[in-house]
């Protein structure tokens, strides 16, 4: 399993390209932390995915979160309000792989990636390395969160 997390121990370079925010998803930012699967629709790994995150709406929806699923050119919201959207344009800004192969990104609400996994990623690894995010903790000390 290949995951890595580009949010934690190691500092963010910022002026580095491959951490500025994906243009593609410029309507997010500030706003939703998306989560980001790019698979063809008869991937395993992607159902998989799928089902894993989606069983917990409430905890997709108190993280403000999107979640996209990129199949070839086609951009289809799996949780949240999202339309419009170019899966060419968001394949490009996220450097993933050929259509058909499975990769997930999450990015912070800065726009930026905070994981990218070649494998499927349980929701409650998910919920706790977003929640180990700064932004994050900030948010669950505000009352209406």
């Amino acid at each position: 399993m290949s995951k890595t997390l580009l949010y934690g121990a190691t500092k963010i370079d910022e002026t580095n390209s491959a951490y500025s925010p994906a243009k593609s998803l410029a309507a997010f930012q500030w706003k939703n932390r998306v989560f980001i699967l790019f698979a063809d629709k008869e991937n395993a790994r992607a159902a998989r995915q799928e089902n894993q995150l989606l069983a917990d709406r409430n905890a997709l929806d108190e993280r403000d979160m999107v979640v996209l699923k990129v199949a070839g050119k086609n951009v289809r919201s799996l949780f949240g309000a999202a339309d419009g959207l170019d899966g060419e344009a968001i394949r490009r800004d996220m450097e993933a792989p050929e259509a058909g192969e499975f990769v997930a990104f999450l990015l912070g609400k800065d726009g930026t990636v905070k994981l990218k996994a070649s494998e499927p990623i349980a929701s409650g690894e998910l919920f706790a390395i977003i929640d180990s995010m700064p932004m994050r903790a900030a948010e669950s000390v505000k009352p209406d969160k």
